[in-house]
């Protein structure tokens, strides 16, 4: 699949649906619950969840990749967990304030 910033996906196992805020360039191996996403008007077949997937995800958290190429923002919690190539996204964590000495 290739993502474009701005674009809405969804799962293809739960209810887990995303906005794309940053993407890498050409294809990627995108899945949730161990799935590939769809795009955001397509119905899933009725797949269930892997077990090595049923990690959940959060309304409002960013996931990131260890690289940093890719952003996705849950708009919809559902019980799959993101992942990429096989290696689980993490929740992006807020950065620091500066401090104000």
């Amino acid at each position: 699949m290739e993502l474009k910033a701005g674009g809405r996906i969804r799962s293809a196992v739960c209810a887990t649906e995303v906005m794309v805020i940053l993407a890498p360039q050409g294809e990627v191996d995108l899945t949730c619950g161990g799935a590939a996403m769809l795009p955001l008007g397509t119905e899933p077949d009725g797949a269930t969840i892997a077990d090595d997937a049923k990690g959940g995800t959060q309304i409002g958290k960013r996931y990131v990749n260890e690289a940093g190429d890719l952003e996705l923002l849950c708009t919809k919690p559902g019980d799959g967990s993101l992942q990429l190539g096989g290696a689980d996204l993490t929740i992006k964590g807020a950065k620091p304030l500066p401090s104000s000495d």
